[in-house]
């Protein structure tokens, strides 16, 4: 990798040839390095595939060699190393996992001590010390041992957090064939939940394949076939959620957002508003709007969104693709917490019945381009794209972006009608794929 290494969620790309044992290694001496103390105690956890065991062995062994000890507690939701941090009193956590990416692709993100992504700061620190050239001698070298527990202390947590009971309640859970499969159907199982669960088999190789909360529609199915009132679907590292109700129509993150709101409103918990990114739909802010709930964007990345709940002091945020954060629990994205949070908001009512917010058209076009920073520079885009939210003013909006883990550029438009929508999209797309040779491609 020769541009910036750390993108919207850590450090992610193509195993082999982006992502490598050597970079790995030296991610893990550059970031045990920037914590500036000495025998640093370092947690790993991994998702499911099959590049995980030899990237965590490479990180685990940079690390020590940069004088850190390592605990390796497998595969775990990403929002376990959270958790974990926290309660075993750990310097730092890094997780091996490529998110929603396919198999193919991998990632390292971190966390420091106290359960949050690193800031940017931070990122550029251990950015400095990777491409430093590494001490000669190991004067001191650290240990690497396994961490056992690390899956029942967060089953401990999400249950204590989420004292449900949902005895009688069917619920369909799709695993995604990633970090949830185990994690997902037990605290569900423990709380009295009769679970049906699907992509719950993981090989290595089919993680977020035609499933999880990229791909919903096995997930849709089998709630109508099962009779269930809900599913939830995960993403390959668990730290999103999708749902869908009991007639099979798919909800957001947008929609879980605003049911937990008000849930967490008429109890008194919402200590003001939340925070969400540009991408939430323009019907979210005028359902927020109609309840008097402030609201408070921010670009995407969980971690931005956590920034500004911290900043204003309120407890709840959330993507539109899915990362909630509801922070008395854990200060990162947490799909299993969410699907908790959300059962504990419907209460005895179906989601179907739950009227908290009323969508309006969005379509979202992703391109697939070589070099999605060089939309910087691209005048005509960015002037056509002044020119539509011109004419969509306090009706809808357009936004034009790179995505920051993959090669992409993301075009969204919102409008009235879904006619308008596509047209307005049509034309900021034609014009990425003109001057930047970009191809409309299916990355979620």
């Amino acid at each position: 990798m020769t541009r910036r290494l750390f993108g919207t969620d850590g450090v992610r790309g193509r195993v082999g040839t982006e992502l490598t044992p050597e970079l790995a290694l030296a991610l893990g001496r550059a970031a045990t390095g920037a914590l500036g103390i000495d025998r640093p105690q370092v947690l790993i956890v991994r998702d499911t595939r099959e590049s995980g065991p030899m990237l965590e062995a490479a990180l685990a062994a940079g690390i020590a060699a940069a004088g850190g000890d390592v605990l390796l507690a497998g595969v775990l939701p990403t929002p376990a190393a959270a958790i974990l941090v926290r309660k075993h009193g750990l310097d730092m956590a890094a997780v091996v996992s490529a998110s929603h990416n396919p198999f193919a692709d991998n990632g390292i993100k971190f966390f420091s001590g106290s359960g949050t992504k690193l800031d940017d700061g931070t990122e550029a620190r251990v950015e400095e010390l990777y491409a430093a050239d590494p001490p000669d001698d190991l004067a001191t070298v650290g240990r690497v041992s396994e961490m056992n527990g690390a899956l029942e202390d967060y089953l401990r947590a999400l249950q204590s957090q989420f004292p449900l009971d949902l005895a009688g309640r069917k619920i369909v859970l799709d695993c995604a064939n990633g970090s949830a499969s185990k994690a997902a159907p037990e605290i569900f199982r423990r709380l009295g939940a009769e679970i049906t669960v699907i992509s719950d088999e993981p090989d290595g190789r089919n993680i977020n394949e035609d499933c999880g909360s990229t791909h919903i529609e096995n997930l849709k199915a089998k709630v109508v076939e099962a009779g269930a009132e809900i599913g939830f679907a995960f993403d390959g590292d668990a730290d999103r959620v999708l749902c869908v109700d009991a007639v099979g129509t798919p909800h957001d993150g947008d929609e879980i957002t605003a049911v937990v709101a008000h849930h967490l409103r008429e109890r008194g918990e919402l200590s003001g508003g939340v925070a969400v990114t540009v991408m939430s739909n323009y019907g979210f802010h005028t359902a927020m709007d109609e309840a008097g709930i402030e609201v408070a964007t921010t670009k995407v990345g969980d971690r931005h969104v956590l920034e500004e709940l911290q900043r204003h002091g309120w407890v709840l945020g959330g993507e539109q693709s899915g990362h909630i954060i509801y922070t008395p629990f854990v200060p990162t994205g947490d799909g299993i917490a969410a699907a908790l949070l959300m059962m504990r908001a419907l209460g005895d009512r179906h989601l179907e019945e739950a009227d908290s917010m009323t969508r309006i058209p969005q379509t979202l076009v992703n391109v697939v381009i070589a070099d999605r920073e060089a939309i910087e520079g691209a005048e005509e885009l960015w002037e056509q794209v002044e020119a539509e939210n011109s004419g969509l003013r306090d009706r809808g909006r357009a936004l034009v972006r790179a995505s920051g883990t993959e090669p992409l550029v993301r075009v969204m438009v919102e409008a009235p009608t879904r006619q308008e929508a596509d047209d307005v999209a049509g034309r900021l797309v034609a014009i990425v794929e003109r001057d930047l040779d970009g191809s409309r491609g299916s990355h979620p």
